[in-house]
């Protein structure tokens, strides 16, 4: 058992001073060797069947220490959490100390404590009203226009038509302030579908009328919220040739528009746009009503003090979030930044109420599980499990699945669930 100790932080947070002594290393320096035998080779003997001697003969004492650190870190700060009854959240901050062979290992560990609900609000006493989730004729009729959109056919237009509202021009670009061309202000073909609002309002309407190889100059503002501040709410000049001009033909909404999309006819794509509406529809209300609830009973429940380390982690995790779903919709979180005219810093501060909350729903969902006695049967594991595995054919996949710390993962997640449906069947009204 290695010693222990234990200093308390402010804003719930622990730091733990944990030595490790030589001895109690030893069984973790002799699997660290044979991981680094399979690795390295060391002559006179086959990939993963080196001695001990052998391996710290050629590589160094030193280096199957730092490999074996990891694992020994790992299973003594568990053994330590749990000698001082302490249940923590989110990563630790660990910092070694002393690292050295044939030496006791001591390093530091700070841990954020679990917050707890201090007070928790009665949900029986508390509602959300539901909201209309059903899907309306003009729901699938706007629809199918997008579906029609999807069909246009592009067909060029003549030397003599000019640009009407329906129309796609393909143009090249030059803007100016002050008779300068603006930095990244030339473009060459760029496609401009007239019938859809531009960022620059107002650019659009200024293409209707022009033909294929003519000239127009004109001077619009840029938008005021432009994330180029010297340009934002500026006056610009455009100077605009037009290259080609395409018409933009839809497809007819009838039955052979139906069957181009697997459908008998058209009253039966109807059908199934609807059930698929529906289903959606419900899901998002379903998903409402849940973020509502959980939210109208951390708001009125009283917790512990938030622990720094939490708050920053979750949000750091939220920024990260962030940044992956504008970089999946082709964009740069930087030129975000520059949109909303805000500093990473100043984002986070933004976000920290988020944060904060989030991690409050977090306790309430989990104090609401002990509180309701919801548990998980086996058999409720199994299926649930067995269910996501078929989803995936690599091996690797089913591996992670089955194993144990996925399996805890899902079992709090299956829980959750029971503890959303409970509270949806007592506050929906």
């Amino acid at each position: 058992m290695p010693t222990i100790i234990r200093e308390n932080l402010p804003r719930r947070a622990v730091k733990l001073t944990i030595t490790v002594s030589a001895e109690e290393m030893s069984p973790d320096l002799v699997r660290a060797t044979e991981r680094l035998s399979e690795h390295v080779q060391i002559p006179g003997f086959r990939s993963g069947h080196a001695t001990y001697e052998a391996v710290k003969s050629h590589v160094g004492e030193m280096k199957i220490l730092e490999e074996a650190l990891e694992e020994i870190v790992r299973k003594t700060l568990v053994e330590a959490t749990d000698s001082e009854k302490i249940e923590t959240v989110g990563s630790p901050s660990i910092n070694v100390e002393k690292m050295a062979p044939d030496n006791d290992l001591v390093y530091t560990a700070e841990l954020a404590l679990m917050p707890v609900v201090e007070k928790l609000a009665d949900y029986k006493t508390l509602s959300v009203k539901a909201k209309d989730a059903s899907v309306k004729d003009e729901d699938i009729d706007k629809t199918l226009v997008e579906l029609q959109k999807m069909r246009r056919v592009e067909v060029r237009s003549g030397a003599d038509a000019t640009a009407t509202k329906e129309d796609k021009t393909v143009i090249d670009l030059v803007m100016k302030k002050n008779g300068v061309v603006v930095e990244g202000g030339t473009a060459k073909n760029y496609q401009v579908y007239l019938s859809e609002p531009h960022y620059i309002s107002g650019f659009a309407d200024e293409l209707l009328g022009m033909k294929e190889a003519g000239t127009k100059i004109f001077t619009i503002p840029f938008p005021k919220e432009h994330y180029q501040k010297h340009l934002a709410g500026e006056n610009v000049e455009f100077e605009v040739t037009l290259n080609e001009l395409y018409h933009l033909e839809l497809p007819v909404l009838d039955d052979v528009f139906a069957t181009m999309l697997g459908q008998k006819n058209l009253d039966s794509l109807k059908t199934v746009l609807r059930a698929n509406m529906t289903d959606e529809k419900s899901r998002e209300e379903a998903l409402r009503q849940e973020r509502e609830m959980l939210s109208l009973i951390a708001n009125r429940s009283r917790f512990s003090e938030m622990p720094d380390l939490l708050v920053n982690q979750e949000v750091n995790k939220m920024v990260q979030e962030l940044e992956h779903a504008i970089e999946e919709k082709g964009g740069k979180f930087d030129d975000y930044l520059s949109s909303i005219k805000k500093t990473l810093a100043q984002l986070k501060l933004d976000i920290t109420p988020q944060a904060i909350e989030r991690i409050k729903v977090t306790l309430v969902i989990r104090e609401l599980g002990k509180q309701m006695e919801l548990g998980v049967s086996e058999q409720e594991m199994d299926t649930a499990l067995d269910e996501l595995v078929a989803q995936y054919p690599d091996k690797e996949s089913k591996d992670r699945i089955y194993s144990v710390e996925y399996r805890e993962y899902i079992k709090i997640a299956q829980r959750n669930k029971k503890v959303v449906e409970k509270l949806r069947e007592t506050m929906v009204k």
